[in-house]
C-alpha cells in the first residue's frame, strides 16, 4: 500500500536542500508525494523548483506586502491545516528553521500527523541569533516524530534537550543537491553562465559576498558593506561580485554604499544553479548564509562567516570557516590575510566537507521505506 508523504516548502533552500530526496523517492512506487508551496520565496522557489524538475501540486501563495511573522505564521497555519485535512497524508515532511516549517509541524500536529524533520538538530543556542529560525527549530523539534539530524552535533544538540527517539544520523542533503546540479549543469553546458557572469574577468580573482539576514539589518549591514569598500579600494586587482537579496533594507543600502566601486559588480538575486557555478569559480567567499557554509567546503572555498553565531558549528571545528560577525575591521583583517598570507588561506581548503558524502538522500529514503 502506497504512503502518502506532505511536503511542505516556502523559502529556495528548502526545494534545494528537499530536490534530491523528491527525486529520489519519486523513482520508488511505495510512495505518493504531495509538494506544497507556501510561497515564502516566490520567484526564487520556483525558479529553483523548475531547474529540478520538481512541481507542486499547490501552491499557497501566502506572502502579503509588509507582513509581520506571527500574521504570516498563521495564515500559513490555516492554509496549511486546510490541505492536510483535504489531503490525509501519512507523514509531513519539513525542513530546516523557517516560519514554514513551524507553523506545518504545529498544523501537522493538530491533525495528529506523524512529522519528519529534515536538518534536525541544529542550534546556535541563543534564540534571538538567528531570529526566529533558531526557536522554530527548537519548537520544531518537539513537535516531530522523526530527526534526520545531519552531523553527531545535531544529534547531540536532540540529546540536551531530552530527544533520544528516531534520530537518524545520514548527512546533509545539501551536499546531494550540490552533486545533482553540477551534474545537471554540465549536460546544459557551461556557455550560459559565461554569458550571464560576462562582466567578470575571470582571470583575476573573484570574491563571493553574500549577506541577507534579519539581525544584520541596520548598523551591523552598514559595518559589513564599511568593511567590503575598504577591501575593494585596497585590492583594485580582486574583483568582488553580490547577488543583492530583493528585501529593500538590504538593497537600497548595499547599492548606496557599494554602487560607485569600479571593482564591486553587483547583481541581483543568481538562480541556485548560477550560484552553484560561481561558487566553483571564486577565491573566496564572505556571507552570512547557512546554506553556504555547508556547500563551499565541498569547492575548497574558505568562508568568512558574517554572523555572530551560527548553528552550523561543524564548518567552524573542520576549520572550512571563520566566524567574523559584523565587526568591520575583523572583516576587513581576515580578507586582507586570505590574499596576503598563503599558509592562512591553504588552512581552510584543505579540510573535507563536515556535512556528507552526498548520499544523504538515498540513506533517507531506505530509513523511510523501513519506517512506514
Amino acid at each position: 500500500m502506497q504512503k502518502k508523504i506532505f511536503f511542505i516548502i516556502g523559502t529556495r533552500p528548502e526545494i534545494i536542500k528537499f530536490a534530491p530526496l523528491i527525486k529520489q523517492l519519486e523513482q520508488n512506487k511505495y510512495f505518493n508525494l504531495f509538494i506544497c508551496f507556501t510561497g515564502q520565496h516566490k520567484e526564487l522557489l520556483e525558479q529553483t523548483a523548475d531547474f529540478f524538475s520538481i512541481t507542486a501540486n499547490v501552491n499557497l501563495q501566502l506572502m502579503q506586502p509588509n507582513q509581520t511573522l506571527s500574521g504570516f505564521f498563521s495564515r500559513s497555519l490555516v492554509s496549511i491545516e486546510e490541505q492536510l485535512i483535504k489531503e490525509k497524508p501519512d507523514l509531513v515532511f519539513v525542513q530546516g528553521d523557517t516560519t514554514s516549517v513551524l507553523s506545518g509541524a504545529m498544523a501537522a500536529y493538530y491533525q495528529k500527523i506523524p512529522i519528519a524533520h529534515l536538518e534536525a538538530g541544529l542550534r546556535s543556542n541563543d534564540r534571538y541569533n538567528p531570529f526566529p529560525e533558531e526557536m522554530n527549530r527548537v519548537l520544531c523539534s518537539s513537535l516531530a516524530h522523526i530527526h534526520f539530524a545531519p552531523t553527531l552535533t545535531a544529534v547531540s544538540n536532540l540529546h540536551k534537550e531530552g530527544i533520544s527517539d528516531h534520530i537518524y544520523m545520514h548527512g546533509n542533503t545539501v551536499v546531494d543537491s550540490l552533486h545533482l546540479c553540477l551534474k545537471l549543469i554540465n549536460e546544459r553546458k557551461e556557455d550560459q553562465f559565461y554569458k550571464f557572469f560576462k562582466n567578470i574577468d575571470f582571470n583575476k580573482k573573484i570574491v563571493l559576498v553574500t549577506t541577507h539576514r534579519r539581525e544584520n539589518f541596520g548598523q551591523p549591514l552598514k559595518n559589513i558593506l564599511g568593511a567590503i569598500r575598504d577591501f575593494a579600494v585596497k585590492f583594485k586587482d580582486y574583483q568582488i561580485i553580490i547577488p543583492i537579496h530583493p528585501n529593500p533594507q538590504v538593497k537600497n543600502q548595499v547599492n548606496e554604499e557599494l554602487g560607485p566601486i569600479n571593482n564591486i559588480l553587483l547583481y541581483g538575486p543568481f538562480s541556485y544553479p548560477q550560484l552553484v557555478w560561481v561558487m566553483s569559480k571564486v577565491y573566496f567567499i564572505v556571507t552570512d548564509s547557512g546554506g553556504i557554509q555547508e556547500e563551499a567546503p565541498s569547492f575548497k572555498k574558505p568562508i568568512l562567516v558574517l554572523r555572530e553565531s551560527t548553528e552550523r558549528t561543524e564548518s567552524i571545528k573542520a576549520g572550512t570557516a571563520i566566524l567574523v560577525g559584523h565587526d568591520r575591521e575583523k572583516i576587513y583583517h581576515l580578507m586582507t590575510r586570505l590574499c596576503e598570507d598563503a599558509l592562512f588561506y591553504n588552512g581552510f581548503i584543505q579540510s573535507e566537507n563536515p556535512y556528507g558524502d552526498g548520499k544523504a538522500s538515498i540513506k533517507i529514503a531506505d530509513t523511510l521505506k523501513e519506517i512506514l
